[in-house]
């Protein structure tokens, strides 16, 4: 925890999970509090993927601890401009869904900005909106995220410090972000109703959330730079009483995370070590051999100095560090001495189980890697987690249907029950599919195609058949966007898969940028299904490595093992992508990045693998990176 001036504290966790249930607490604390008063607790809530797992946790204090809401009044920081509740993409229903739904809070007591209003009436309305928050005693606690552009709310740049509750026009980044909940962004309002500025900072308390490193630029220029319009979340720090709360990703461009040497004395292990060698070898842009007592002594590292006794200690000893993570053997060489290399030499073949959250990240991220297992005989085994049904455009699916009605009329054969779910498809695509539901022959059509894809990129990594797992895990199978917890059955069908197979080394997605959260709960899924088998006797010789590439990569410093990829490799790896073909063109769910992700795949390793050059290492086309998870 960090107090940036005397009215704004930071607070950096590992995980977003964490993170949000400190702020859940917070809630529960000050709910209980105005009970015991007498008094009713105003909360200002916020919406978008920040808050989910605060209301998830705060739903499990309702059903578990029996936290009551009966003394709690919510205002909402917004809604879009002319969305009918019921829509999919309405913050009414996002609200329902993700938290009023599952407590006891009164009715009546809820507020949301209505978008369904006339155009002659959203200035009263708005003042009206104000007047209830007065009327309710001011808002207590105010949970905000922040978009890309820096906006609080819908406060976007140019927006100022006396600006109330109002109709605003949506900036085009804001649009892009939000374009994959509304299938694209001709489909994204243009305004919305929003909590003015002055609104947000005439509450007692605020929470500001951000995850992931798609944040991690806008939070640096909101704490670091001035106060300004451009970056309205900048106001909140002439805030009285103010928390940020990050995950690390999202504190990546804060000098508390990526110098934190420059701050304060910190604990050198090897890794922090590295770490601040390879921040000292790019902002000199030398290689690290080449560096100098002075210039660890003029960049404020000289305890570093003090600690290893010279910069030749220093230098060797991260250069070597590095030289070690490298290795063209990602399940160990064969009657090798491995004292030096990340894998172990015995036993030989592996077998190797990689755990791919979405039908195709497996091959994003470690497609190169994936191949050479293979190629070098170790048994590969890949057990995709989710189907990522919703991840297929609906018109996608509909010609794949359209197909298969065409073929089977090709043998003459009348198939009702075909004709009907073409019938019922093209019915659903055709409605306002803003407010209905899916129908679940769409899904079944969507999971086969991503699965099939699967099968095909597999089959040109020359994976066996009998190696390809569908997991289907339940969390994922609700048809939405929001997901259920991760449950029991979840967790039992992986430790019974990770059982069977008994392998030697885990290969898992710790890519855990990914906006809407799977990869979180595919990761959380194994990791507790591998605590649950740790005592048995094959698991204690299974090494646990995480892989990124769809989301972000790795930092140098963090990495424990890097497989150097051939301009050939990393040809053939784009074109087990490729067999992805839902997936490219433009995808369901593109996050914050406008490449596809092949581009970002290829982009990611490249750095990386430029980095490593700077660094005085071996020159490679490309480079996959991963972290050894300790159990």
């Amino acid at each position: 925890m960090t107090a940036i001036n005397e009215s704004l504290t930071l607070k950096i966790f590992d995980n977003s999970l964490e993170a949000s249930k400190e702020i859940a607490a917070a809630i529960r604390d000050l709910i209980i509090k105005k009970h015991k008063e007498h008094k009713m607790a105003v909360l200002g809530l916020a919406t978008g993927s920040s808050p989910i797992e605060v209301y998830n946790e705060l739903v499990r204090m309702h059903k578990e601890d029996g936290l009551s809401f009966q003394n709690v009044v919510s205002f909402n920081l917004d809604e879009y401009y002319g969305l009918d509740p019921k829509s999919k993409q309405s913050y009414h229903r996002f609200m329902n869904e993700y938290l009023f739904n599952h407590i006891n809070i009164k009715k009546e007591n809820i507020h949301i900005p209505k978008g369904k209003i006339d155009l002659e009436d959203v200035s009263n309305y708005c003042v009206a909106y104000e007047n209830q928050i007065q009327l309710a005693g001011g808002i207590d606690i105010q949970l905000l995220g922040i978009g890309r552009t820096g906006h609080i709310g819908f406060n976007e740049p140019g927006s100022t410090l006396d600006s109330a509750t109002r109709l605003v026009t949506l900036d085009n980044l804001t649009r892009i972000d939000a374009a994959p909940a509304f299938n694209g962004i001709h489909n994204v309002p243009h305004n919305a109703l929003t909590m003015g500025i002055s609104s947000i900072m005439k509450s007692e308390k605020v929470y500001l959330m951000a995850w992931g490193e798609g944040k991690s630029e806008i939070i640096e220029k909101a704490l670091n730079h001035r106060v300004s319009e451009l970056i309205p979340a900048s106001f909140l720090k002439n805030h009285p009483n103010v928390t940020i709360v990050l995950d690390t990703p999202a504190a990546a461009e804060l000098a508390e995370v990526k110098t934190p040497w420059l701050l304060d004395s910190v604990d050198w292990t090897d890794k922090q070590v590295r770490k601040a060698v390879v921040w000292l070898c790019g902002k000199l842009d030398k290689s690290i051999l080449k560096l100098t007592s002075e210039d660890y002594n003029e960049h404020g590292m000289s305890e570093l100095i003090t600690k290893m006794g010279s910069a030749y200690k220093i230098n060797i000893n991260v250069f070597n560090q590095l030289q070690h993570t490298i290795t063209g053997w990602p399940g160990g060489k064969p009657n090798a001495d491995d004292s030096q290399r990340p894998e172990r030499s015995k036993p030989y073949p592996k077998i190797s189980l990689i755990f791919s959250p979405h039908p195709d990240d497996d091959v994003i991220s470690m497609g190169g890697t994936l191949m050479r297992l293979v190629d070098q005989g170790h048994n590969v085994h890949v057990a995709y987690q989710v189907s990522g049904n919703i991840a297929v455009f609906d018109d996608y699916a509909f010609n794949y249907l359209d197909f298969a009605s065409d073929l089977n009329g090709l043998f003459d054969k009348e198939n009702a029950e075909l004709r009907n779910m073409l019938k019922e498809v093209s019915t659903y695509i055709n409605s306002d599919k803003s407010i209905k539901k899916e129908p679940e022959s769409l899904l079944q059509i969507k999971k086969f195609i991503r699965r099939n894809e699967a099968k095909a990129a597999s089959r040109f990594c020359k994976i066996k058949d009998e190696n390809v797992h569908f997991m289907d895990l339940p969390f994922y199978e609700t048809g939405e966007v929001k997901k259920k917890p991760l449950g029991e059955e979840d967790i039992r069908l992986t430790a019974e898969l990770i059982k069977k197979i008994k392998p030697h080394q885990i290969f898992v997605a710790g890519d855990l940028s990914d906006p809407h959260g799977t990869h979180r709960v595919c990761l959380d899924a194994v990791f507790r299904a591998i605590n649950e088998l740790k005592d048995e006797e094959w698991m204690k010789d299974c090494v646990v490595w995480m892989y990124r590439g769809a989301w972000q990569e790795w930092d140098i410093g963090e990495i424990d093992m890097a497989v150097p990829i051939s301009p050939e490799e990393l040809l053939k790896k784009r074109w087990a992508i490729f067999k992805h073909q839902s997936q490219k063109d433009g995808v369901a769910f593109q996050g914050d990045d406008s490449r596809e992700f092949w581009q970002r795949s290829e982009d990611r390793n490249r750095a990386t693998a430029q980095i490593y050059d700077k660094l005085g290492m071996a020159e490679y086309e490309a480079m996959e990176a991963f972290v050894e998870w300790k159990k």
